[in-house]
């Protein structure tokens, strides 16, 4: 895709059904000096506070007004460089930083910053287009503001947590699926659950194919985390396969404190699975004395039965499809629409893989 500098004066977000707006606050203030954002959507998988973002803003020099219809910032001088440290390596906050960072006046220094390949393939891009960032260890991130940006060519990467999604998938239903421009580099950690659950891939020149490949898949300990762990959103489709697992599967979630409200579901469909407020994992996570239902264990295998689903959240969403598709009988899911916000024709691509799938409404 070509994008060309535009004249911008209003900005219609449609911030109702993402949490996308924010990252526009950095790049609108230094344009216009001031920006509206609408009051933001996205799943409602657990506490998403837009604090993270607003604070660092500050910190930059913006002035935020909170308002019944969203929020309101202003910058009445250049942003300057400042000294940011995250409380919790947020990938959002991370964005926000690196986009607000480049063109402030001085040098910004980021601690506890996110490292997923994403915020490693921005880094890329703000690089070719003239920034001047520099990533330590200990997750510290180092920007020198400069005075403007150019063009830039890039290849996007490919979507990781949509290919280990139709991983998943593959696993649960006894499939076989290749996946085009799946890249081994940022799924290892993903590959390693995947091959000891029971799961099989081979990775090729252009993408990976995974598969099952017979027999009783494996019940394993799993526990959520920030890269490079085990992503949070890769766990909600392979608690569908682990229904299908022989043992016992104990899972940890730690980034989300209510990502495992989707389980209510399974268990409606046959799935036997108890939610717990411990930390059933390997060490205690931050929501270990908040009282959430954040850990799990999964009893295997069952067999899933048909019933008529609604969509909670992307993933989640997803997750559903791959029940339905696993289950006896025909299933309804209600609220796509939030899939698409994160699977480009999820349905053609069921169709093609065989999935007997057909839109009603």
């Amino acid at each position: 895709a070509s994008v060309e500098q535009a004249n911008i004066a209003d900005v219609d977000a449609h911030a109702g059904a993402s949490r996308i707006p924010i990252l526009f606050c950095g790049p609108l203030l230094h344009r216009l000096g001031h920006a509206f954002i609408p009051d933001l959507g996205g799943c409602r998988i657990g506490d998403r506070p837009i604090d993270f973002h607003l604070d660092v803003l500050r910190q930059f020099g913006a002035e935020v007004d909170k308002r019944p219809q969203g929020l309101y910032l202003s910058a009445p001088e250049r942003l300057r460089g400042t000294k940011v440290d995250l409380p919790f390596p947020s990938v959002g906050a991370t964005e926000q930083v690196l986009l607000t960072g480049v063109l402030a006046e001085g040098v910004t220094e980021l601690r506890n910053a996110a490292i997923e390949p994403e915020i490693i393939d921005l880094i890329a891009v703000l690089q070719k287009m003239g920034a001047i960032i520099t990533v330590h260890t200990d997750r510290v991130i180092r920007i020198t503001g400069v005075d403007r940006l150019g063009g830039y060519r890039h290849r996007a990467m490919s979507d990781r947590l949509e290919a280990a999604s139709w991983a998943c998938a593959a696993l649960a239903t006894q499939g076989d699926v290749y996946v085009r421009g799946a890249e081994q580099k940022d799924m290892m950690t993903f590959l390693n659950v995947f091959r000891t659950v029971g799961g099989a891939f081979d990775v090729g020149d252009e993408g990976i194919r995974f598969w099952h490949p017979g027999g009783a898949l494996r019940a394993l300990p799993l526990e959520t985390d920030v890269h490079p762990g085990f992503q949070t959103d890769w766990q909600q489709p392979l608690v569908v396969a682990l229904t299908q697992a022989t043992g016992l599967s104990i899972l940890h979630e730690t980034v989300y404190e209510n990502r495992l409200g989707f389980t209510e579901a399974l268990a409606s469909m046959g799935a036997t699975i108890q939610l717990y407020r411990e930390c059933l994992g390997g060490t205690p996570c931050r929501f270990g004395q908040r009282n959430f239902l954040h850990s799990a264990v999964i009893s295997g295998p069952t067999k899933l039965h048909a019933a008529e689903l609604v969509i909670p959240d992307l993933r989640g969403g997803f997750s559903y499809l791959i029940a339905a598709l696993s289950a006896q009988g025909t299933s309804v899911v209600h609220g796509i629409e939030l899939i698409n916000r994160g699977y480009e024709d999820f349905l053609g691509k069921l169709a093609g893989l065989g999935a007997r799938v057909e839109r009603v409404a």
